[in-house]
């Protein structure tokens, strides 16, 4: 999962930061309003962390313009603002989610999964397939009820699949959400992350659709 993390105080965005790559996330870092609405609008992100207070552009003005260029990907605004219209605000300027500063490390992920799964319909955190299982919370997988370790980025390229359940996703498009935006992007990498997980999880997870991508069938 590709995460943007728009702020501008460089020890909270470095806290975050390691937080979220931690949980599994590749993550891009904007320091001002400018340049986090030109990535938004260049880049496709699973979800957007939003701080208000930037420089260059206001954090409302950089999501009221998102919003009116049509892109979609979720928001959670970051606010030193904790007043109940400053929240309405937020909320009407097209953001799904609103944090008030401080707050603790574990609700800002929380919030971020819980707004993942909604943005790809799947309510519960909890993947089931066959006999394998993914619990979204703690990136745990299950296999016939025994723990399977997976590396990191087996468990982003997994944890994309089983959030996109029942539509064929491309290898660019999991190159794109499995590397940061500065960072290598080789597509035929894709191919090694799925064999390793068909010999980890069994070979009827994830099928192939030669010259298009890959998809884990939605539950039944």
């Amino acid at each position: 999962m590709r995460i943007l993390l728009v702020e501008d105080e460089p020890m909270l965005a470095q806290q975050i930061n390691t937080v979220l790559v931690t949980e599994g996330y590749a993550v891009d870092i904007a320091d001002d309003g400018i340049t986090a609405e030109r990535l938004a609008l260049l880049q496709s992100y699973d979800t957007i962390v939003l701080d208000m207070g930037l420089p260059g552009r206001d954090g409302m003005q950089v999501l009221r313009n998102w919003r009116a260029a049509g892109m979609r990907a979720p928001v959670l605004i970051l606010s030193a603002r904790d007043g109940w219209t400053e929240r309405v605000d937020g909320l009407d300027a097209g953001a799904d989610d609103y944090l008030t500063k401080p707050f603790h490390m574990p609700e800002l992920c929380a919030r971020l999964r819980a707004m993942i799964r909604r943005k790809s319909d799947q309510p519960s955190p909890v993947f089931e397939q066959g006999d394998v299982l993914f619990d979204s919370r703690i990136n745990q997988v299950m296999r016939a009820g025994k723990s399977v370790r997976l590396t990191a980025q087996e468990m982003v390229v997994l944890a994309y699949l089983f959030h996109n359940a029942g539509r064929l996703v491309s290898r660019s498009e999991l190159s794109q959400h499995l590397y940061h935006h500065d960072g290598e992007r080789e597509s035929n990498t894709i191919a090694v992350f799925i064999n390793r997980l068909r010999k980890k999880l069994g070979d009827s997870l994830i099928d192939t659709v030669r010259g298009r991508g890959y998809m884990i069938k939605a539950p039944e």
